[in-house]
């Protein structure tokens, strides 16, 4: 691949302002072509990018095209920095006026040098809010690609889509759908703006001449109006990459917005390692419907600030995954212990669900076009959620970490949609660690609060997700949770059910079409207030599973935490997989009592506290 960088532009305005500004803090940079101004990280614009694309691995050859007005500032330049001065190619321009345009420079040397390969093309004289993205990835995903490529970045809200060239890009296939340069408001909803950076492939080039002799004007040999008329009149294949920073083109802007983007990516750069990233996720109860979210079912579930995980970002030099003391313990007291540790918790910590969600994430991102920073980080996590139970603490971690990574990279919901985040959750467990999982857990940690969920097959096969609603979580009554302190004995909850349900066993099927059933109704009771209608809900909801998985596969410690919470007139239910029972006892005097019984058995009791992110805070939000 060749490298071409731009930077014949005559920046007529930019140069003037500079020359006659009366305070005196510029008059060093008169005469100074806009490329080699100082730009981000003390260096100038044109460092930038030639220390990105001086890697001989990635391109053959590396060229420059400027005018003759400038012509004699790169070339010393280019003996300074150790580029090779026969690649700078003179356009022989002098003004504004007698300019080729951006397409003609770029035809200019493919033609004079007789390139023949794929070619990237950026413009030298373009600002990098952050200068430690990977330009190898944008090959790898160019490769991938049946055309051509642009890089494009989400507008910042202070920006116009007005002044720039806009795309409209397929979140599936990552084709431009549309492009518009400078559109006019209302034209398009896009905040997605591209930059002079793609990646043409060798077989195009020869468009660029067709394109030329259209377009005599110099005015109309912008990039902008190349895209226009090969995606939107010739119908070309051209797809488009995301970098997570922000560029802007110094080309026609004045001096003050020069120094403005400056003093803003400057800051940018200077802030961003400062403060480390902290988010947490909570442990969530299935109120009704659950296990039939594994079989296109509906379920209810809550997050519960009682419980969560917490995960800490923090930029570093390299890449490291802090072991958890507790959970990921590498020192034991003696062989005795290590046995006890090992027998009770087993030999899988949270390390584990740290480097699969980074591996996971890294994936995403380059299936996605997102080119992400070249930027190492130090990952690690706390928890107190029991551990065995079935209040989802290991996708509590998965979700935490998933956060900071998206914080960290600038990771937007547009990216990574609330849907689409869910099933990313679940595909880290289920996908890299084996984790026999469904979707309820991982989508009301995303969403956050109290979730009602359809995972109908019509819906999964359609959008790949489930229809999730919020609901209205003022009022709600006091739910209390037991769990095992030893759940050893909690059963193997799901069983043979799979193989059952798969092989169209009736009684299986009818099942989950039942917890749907409840559901929809547990719903409505929820609307309604109606706590004594749910409460029965929640029994039925039990005997059905009970009915379904049967005593053995149960265990005797969930039935006995059944069997307690009974002697008190309250409703029971598993909340997740088994270890834990959730329920909901309408009698304050009742509730005291059951307390001290569930104690008194071994039994760790507490009411629990529903998580409503719109009444708190953003510790948990992305």
């Amino acid at each position: 691949m060749i490298c071409i960088l731009l930077v014949a532009g005559h920046g007529t305005v930019l140069e003037a302002q500079i020359k006659n500004d009366d305070t005196g803090l510029y008059s060093h940079l008169t005469g100074v072509p806009k490329a080699l101004l100082p730009g981000t990280g003390g260096k100038k614009i044109l460092d930038f990018w030639w220390e990105t694309v001086n890697m001989r691995q990635l391109f053959t050859e590396v060229y420059l095209v400027t005018n003759a007005d400038k012509y004699k500032h790169y070339e010393r330049w280019a003996t300074a920095n150790d580029f090779p001065v026969e690649n700078v190619v003179n356009d022989g321009s002098t003004t504004l006026d007698n300019r080729l345009g951006a397409v003609a420079d770029l035809e200019l040397v493919i033609r004079s040098r007789e390139l023949q390969d794929d070619i990237m093309v950026i413009a030298g004289d373009m600002l990098c809010a952050d200068q430690n993205f990977d330009i190898a990835q944008v090959i790898r995903f160019f490769r991938l690609k049946p055309g051509e490529l642009i890089i494009y970045y989400q507008l910042e809200e202070s920006e116009s889509s007005s002044s720039r060239g806009m795309v409209e890009v397929c979140p599936d296939t990552h084709r431009v759908r549309r492009f518009l340069e400078k559109p006019q408001a209302g034209l398009t909803a896009s905040r997605l703006a591209s930059v002079v950076f793609y990646c043409i492939r060798k077989e195009t080039l020869s468009l660029m001449c067709d394109y030329l002799s259209l377009q005599p004007q110099a005015n109309n040999r912008s990039f902008g109006r190349f895209w226009e008329w090969l995606i939107n009149d010739k119908q070309q294949d051209v797809f488009g990459m995301k970098l997570p920073t922000g560029f802007q083109l110094i080309g026609q802007v004045g001096l003050s917005d020069y120094t403005r983007w400056l003093t803003h990516y400057s800051s940018k750069q200077q802030n961003k390692p400062a403060k480390p990233i902290t988010c947490r996720s909570y442990a969530r109860v299935g109120l009704m419907g659950n296990p039939s979210d594994g079989f296109h079912g509906k379920t209810i579930a809550m997050s519960i600030s009682n419980f969560w995980a917490e995960v800490t970002l923090v930029e570093s030099q390299t890449l490291v995954l802090v072991p958890h003391p507790l959970n990921d313990p590498t020192e034991f007291g003696s062989l005795q212990d290590l046995f006890c540790i090992s027998r009770k918790e087993g030999y899988l910590g949270g390390l584990r669900l740290l480097q699969a969600t980074c591996k996971k994430f890294y994936q995403f991102c380059s299936k996605q076009g997102i080119a992400l920073t070249k930027q190492n980080f130090t990952l690690k996590y706390d928890t107190n959620i029991p551990r065995q139970v079935g209040l989802a603490g290991s996708s509590a971690i998965v979700s935490a970490t998933l956060k900071c990574l998206m914080k960290f990279y600038n990771i937007t919901d547009n990216d990574l949609p609330k849907p689409i985040r869910a099933n990313f959750i679940l595909n880290v467990e289920t996908d890299e660690l084996f984790i026999t999982a469904g979707l309820q857990d991982r989508v009301v940690q995303v969403y956050q609060g109290l979730v009602y969920m359809d995972f109908s097959k019509e819906l999964m096969d359609q959008q790949g997700y489930g229809h999730y609603v919020s609901l209205d979580m003022s009022d709600l009554p006091p739910f209390w949770l037991a769990y095992l302190s030893d759940p050893s004995d909690s059963g193997r909850i799901h069983s043979n059910i799979r193989q059952r349900w798969l092989s169209g066993e009736q009684v299986v099927v009818e099942a989950m079409k039942t917890f749907a059933e409840l559901t929809d109704q547990a719903r409505t009771v929820l609307q309604d207030g109606d706590w004594r209608r749910l409460a029965q809900l929640m029994d039925q909801n039990f005997e059905l599973r009970r009915s379904v998985y049967t005593d053995e596969c149960l265990g005797p410690g969930n039935l006995k935490m059944v069997a307690l919470a009974r002697q008190f007139g309250s409703a029971v239910k598993l909340p997740g997989s088994g270890g834990a029972v959730v329920g909901l006892c309408l009698d304050q005097d009742k509730l005291v009592a059951m307390r001290q019984t569930f104690q008194q058995a071994g039994c760790v009791f507490c009411v629990l506290s529903p998580y409503n992110p719109s009444a708190r805070g953003s510790a948990g939000s992305p």
